[in-house]
């Protein structure tokens, strides 16, 4: 088993939501995702998030704007949709039920192990 590849893919799992509760405390610039999505260990390259926010964007969750910048080319800033804020309140509600369910078996102890054994 690869572990480092299943760690991996667990926290690519979760991005989508991760990401679209980052924007939806207010607009955000991508290099602003990126910071705190690598200081919470969340995105391992940043080519993931790109992707990920051209699939939101087709999907009506997130929209953008573009602003002007003094320090060079304009900048594209991200917010989220009503639809994106709905498929937010759905992917809390699975992440509660995941984590209940993930509790309840890691912290079930393994049985004794019988005299007769």
């Amino acid at each position: 088993m690869n572990l480092t590849n299943t760690q991996v893919q667990m926290r690519k799992g979760l991005l989508e939501y991760c990401v679209l509760h980052i924007i939806s405390r207010g607009e955000v610039y991508t290099s602003d995702l990126i910071d705190e999505l690598t200081q919470a260990q969340m995105i391992v390259v940043e080519g993931t998030l790109y992707p990920l926010l051209n699939r939101l964007k087709s999907a009506a969750l997130v929209s953008y704007r573009w602003v002007e910048s003094d320090a060079g080319p304009p900048r594209k800033y991200y917010s989220i949709t009503e639809e994106g804020h709905v498929a937010l309140k759905s992917l809390a509600a699975t992440w509660k039920g995941l984590v209940q369910s993930i509790t309840q078996i890691t912290k079930k102890k393994s049985p004794s192990p019988s005299k007769n054994s």
